[in-house]
């Protein structure tokens, strides 16, 4: 049944964002002080437009949403922004109401999501832990110190593996370590954190040891250490070594003094050992090695968002314009997330956001099309023309 409608989808999106929530984060963050008159929620409508429809620049967002010849009313917008306006929200609205409105969401998200998380049978909340460089010109974005000729921005992210969502985000100049901003993170006991072993810090190891927070990295080559205990390995698997060990090193020992497990594994698919360090020992060796391929996940997100949303390219340079533009990015992968969720169609995350960048403001409910995008309008009914004399 193919049902009406007067408001367009991403109408019906945007409607997904309660007005109370945003008014009230509004207030906190002060976010209309120096609005001159263009308010909060139209800002964000043309952001999420810019982000949803792939908008190269302030021009397209602006001719974008003149063009839509008086739909603008069911969006809930004024009328479309001029390219100043838009501008000058980018660079003087303060990004704690993005960011704000992200974790907001996330909520409502995460709360829908629930425990999607099969492949492994302990209980344990497990979290992948990663950053992604984002390179900038140097010479437009002077404030983006990363190189000595280059600058970058640097997103730092948490992926919790129940729904596979970011449930932490911390975006910084590019020279911030990554190290500086996971010392920030404050994990739950029982929780695994998978990580690469650029995070190597063995004072942040011990303070998750003391937290019964648990980690999954690979060891570093030139990492010294004492064997403690070999523990044994079945002899028919790829499992090489499973040892117990303590660091060497005044201040390595001095820093990490709790003993820590060794893993050497086998890899057939890129036909090397593999050397894993770890907090955790009571998991068999296999699931440790299971974890840190479960890693990838956040390699996979990092990917998605880059390749179907707005955050290579910037439309302003200011840093408030590149930061308000990367958490929209965010706001509108977990809106799309949030809407494959409600859907009962197989909606891969890229089809889904192909298929609403060409239906954006077709006039037909959201949940119909979601469940069934390729449904066709009904026939228009014949009338017998009447010929006026």
């Amino acid at each position: 049944m193919f049902c009406k409608t007067n408001i367009s989808i991403f109408a019906q999106i945007l409607q997904e964002i309660s007005r109370n929530d945003l008014n009230k984060i509004v207030i906190e963050t002060g976010a209309e002080r120096y609005a001159k008159g263009y308010s909060a929620r139209d800002h964000l409508a043309a952001m999420m437009f810019g982000q949803l429809g792939k908008a190269n620049s302030l021009r397209e967002i602006e001719g974008g949403l003149a063009s839509c010849c008086g739909k603008l009313n069911h969006l809930g917008l004024k009328g479309a922004p001029a390219k100043s306006t838009l501008a000058y929200a980018n660079k003087t609205r303060p990004v704690a109401m993005f960011e704000k409105l992200f974790y907001c969401l996330l909520d409502k998200c995460s709360a829908m999501a629930g425990s999607t998380r099969r492949k492994f049978r302990f209980k344990n909340p497990l979290y992948s832990l990663d950053a992604s460089v984002i390179d900038l010109s140097l010479s437009m974005f002077d404030w983006a110190k990363f190189r000595t000729t280059k600058g970058a921005v640097k997103i730092h992210m948490v992926l919790g593996h129940d729904g596979y969502l970011p449930t932490f985000l911390n975006i910084t100049e590019g020279n911030i370590h990554e190290i500086n901003v996971a010392r920030m993170i404050d994990f739950e006991p029982g929780a695994i954190i998978a990580m690469d072993k650029g995070y190597t810090d063995y004072n942040l190891f011990a303070k998750w040891t003391q937290k019964k927070v648990y980690f999954v990295t690979r060891q570093k080559e030139n990492a010294r250490y004492s064997v403690v205990k070999d523990m044994d390995v079945p002899e028919t698997s790829n499992i090489l070594k499973d040892q117990l060990i303590e660091l060497d090193g005044f201040y390595s020992i001095k820093n990490c003094p709790y003993l820590l497990r060794r893993i050497e594994v086998w890899n057939d698919e890129k036909n090397e050992i593999m050397v894993f360090l770890t907090n955790h020992t009571k998991l068999s060796p296999a699931t440790i090695a299971a974890i840190y391929k479960e890693r990838w996940q956040i390699e996979i997100f990092f990917k998605t968002i880059k390749q179907n949303l707005k955050i290579k390219t910037f439309i302003g340079t200011s840093k408030n314009a590149v930061l308000t533009q990367i958490w929209t990015a965010f706001i509108a992968i977990l809106m799309l997330k949030y809407l494959k969720l409600k859907s009962s169609f197989n909606w891969s995350l890229s089809n889904l956001v192909t298929m609403l960048r060409f239906n954006l403001l077709v006039y037909r409910p959201l949940g119909e099309w979601l469940n069934n995008p390729y449904q066709p309008p009904p026939e228009p009914e014949h009338e017998q023309l009447k010929l006026a004399f």
